[in-house]
């Protein structure tokens, strides 16, 4: 039987093909390994630091001030329920580390204010050395068990609003996701200082500037066993 015979150039068709993958490889983990290492420059935003909630295995507070961090935020409540079941010991060892504190609450918004504030005051305690404390802003209403209406989320998280700021006697930081920001507009009708989230890019997704920017949200440090949500305040 006579053979096939091979499309001239064929052989060389399908190495370029492999180099062009090979390539393509190297500069995917090259980039993720970027991702993984990058901050912003110090000498443009010197006040840097990091998010700690329970998903962060083994942090050393010291060895993340020695990095650089001034401040860390850390998770404490989220809803009417959950707690971080590590924030009493990681503001202790936060502090001994010479580094400021702000606190994070997450917002459900298929849950009632006055639960969730009831939540956080339990675990945070009047402390005036603490940062404005922060509301996390990440989910919609989409998911609830029942209809939550748009008003209805925007008319609690107001309520929650005045009630952590009553109990931490600051202004709160919203920090909204994309999705709740273009659903709900906390930005636009709340006159708090925000903190916007962009890997590597500075967020504009809020329509007025950030006060603390979520830098890189899988900064790989000597610090924790796991990369860490790097973060640094405007100047």
């Amino acid at each position: 039987m006579a053979r096939r015979k091979k499309k001239p150039g064929s052989g060389w068709l399908l190495k370029l093909v492999l180099l062009a993958a090979v390539i393509a490889g190297v500069a995917a983990i090259w980039l993720w390994n970027e991702k993984r290492n990058w901050r912003p420059d110090e000498d443009t935003y010197p006040d840097q630091g990091a998010l700690i909630g329970e998903e962060d295995e083994n942090v050393d507070f010291e060895v993340l001030a020695g990095l650089g961090a001034s401040f860390v935020y850390l998770e404490t409540s989220k809803g009417a329920r959950d707690k971080d079941s590590g924030f009493s010991d990681n503001l202790v060892a936060a502090r001994e580390a010479g580094l400021e504190v702000g606190t994070v609450h997450e917002f459900d918004p298929c849950e009632r204010a006055d639960g969730q504030s009831a939540n956080y005051v339990t675990i945070v305690p009047r402390d005036e050395q603490l940062l404005p404390p922060a509301i996390r802003l990440a989910r919609t209403a989409d998911d609830c068990p029942t209809r939550v209406s748009d008003a209805a989320v925007q008319s609690e998280l107001l309520t929650l609003v005045n009630q952590i700021e009553a109990h931490a006697g600051a202004p709160v930081v919203l920090a909204p996701s994309r999705d709740f920001e273009e659903r709900y507009r906390p930005a636009a009708r709340l006159e708090r200082a925000l903190w916007l989230e962009g890997d590597m890019d500075e967020p504009g997704y809020a329509g007025r500037p950030w006060t603390v920017w979520t830098a890189n949200a899988s900064h790989m440090t000597q610090a924790a066993d796991t990369p860490l949500r790097w973060l640094v305040v405007r100047p």
